[in-house]
């Protein structure tokens, strides 16, 4: 899959393809659903496959950090999402005061027609762009006609009765109900970071964590949660993770900490994947690190039993299907 980041990294040979345009935040089924619309399509017409995404998402350019929805997704692993699925090219463009002014018809001309050449688009129904968001369906369809692209609505994907969208998988993950998170994402809930070094106050409580930087104004996440660590030698790697401020050390920034059972080595440096899988408590505030060092372990301890729960489960589902 390649990366395109700007319409200025466009090149003669991108012309030529069938699309799609969104925020892909979480890439959960529904955008999986989209994708697999494309790429059915892209086949037909041998086309490859573009998704066009922005950075930042439009309405984190528009609101206040304060109000704006936390992303499922930072770019890299909305990218690292969208390369297990059948989409060739990922065009990249920069929401900026440019783009955020630049007239529906102009950004049908200049990114669509001149840019990419596109084939066949595949938007939503209520899909709005361009300057006042002046831009919908009905404008594309007539652009399409004038020319030569086709212009289709994206298919709904629906379970248990209600479209599946992003904000329905971040308001899941809120309420710590990880189950159904996974059910609409199509697998576990996923943050990625690279290790860095900390105050290694996990080390002084006899409790080592590996430290990831989110990067992030609002997380979908927060408390203490059973995990599993992909990207290091031997994965996954289970543990139980902190998603929160450290309220007992009086923190102030997000940080994602991570406890790696059975887990020695020295991994700073190393970018890893963290699948959220079962939410234990909410992060608290305690009177003494010996307190906060009993409740670790309670989690450690809890989480233990977690897992083997999940592996009993596991070899019962096997044994009824041999």
């Amino acid at each position: 899959m390649q990366l395109i980041r700007g319409l200025h990294n466009l090149k003669p040979g991108h012309r030529g393809c069938v699309a799609t345009i969104g925020n892909f935040d979480g890439v959960h089924l529904g955008h999986q659903a989209i994708i697999g619309q494309l790429a059915e399509k892209g086949a037909e017409l041998h086309l490859p496959t573009t998704v066009i995404v922005f950075e930042p998402q439009p309405p984190e350019y528009f609101q206040s950090p304060d109000k704006v929805p936390p992303r499922l997704t930072r770019l890299r692993e909305k990218i690292q999402a969208l390369r297990r699925y059948s989409v060739d090219r990922v065009l990249c463009l920069r929401f900026d005061e440019h783009l955020a002014n630049m007239p529906a018809e102009e950004f049908i001309q200049r990114i669509l027609v001149e840019g990419l050449g596109v084939r066949y688009l595949v938007v939503g129904d209520d899909f709005r762009f361009g300057a006042m968001r002046a831009g919908d369906f009905a404008l594309l369809r007539k652009a399409g006609e004038a020319h030569g692209f086709e212009v289709v609505p994206m298919h709904t994907f629906s379970i248990d009765g209600e479209r599946v969208s992003s904000t329905r998988v971040r308001e899941a993950l809120a309420t710590g109900d990880l189950a159904t998170a996974e059910k609409l994402l199509g697998r576990p809930y996923r943050m990625c970071g690279r290790v860095a070094h900390g105050a290694k106050l996990g080390r002084t409580i006899g409790i080592p964590t590996a430290n990831v930087q989110l990067h992030r104004v609002a997380t979908p996440v927060k408390g203490i949660y059973v995990v599993e660590v992909f990207g290091l030698h031997h994965e996954p790697v289970a543990g139980v993770a902190s998603v929160g401020t450290r309220p007992t050390v009086d923190g102030k920034h997000m940080l994602l900490e991570i406890h790696l059972f059975e887990f020695s080595r020295e991994i700073y440096g190393h970018y890893i994947n963290i699948n959220f899988l079962h939410k234990l408590r909410d992060e608290q505030r305690f009177a003494t690190l010996d307190e906060l060092k009993v409740y670790i372990q309670r989690d450690i301890d809890d989480a233990h039993a977690w897992f083997a729960t999940r592996e009993q489960s596991g070899r019962v589902q096997a044994a009824s299907h041999s």
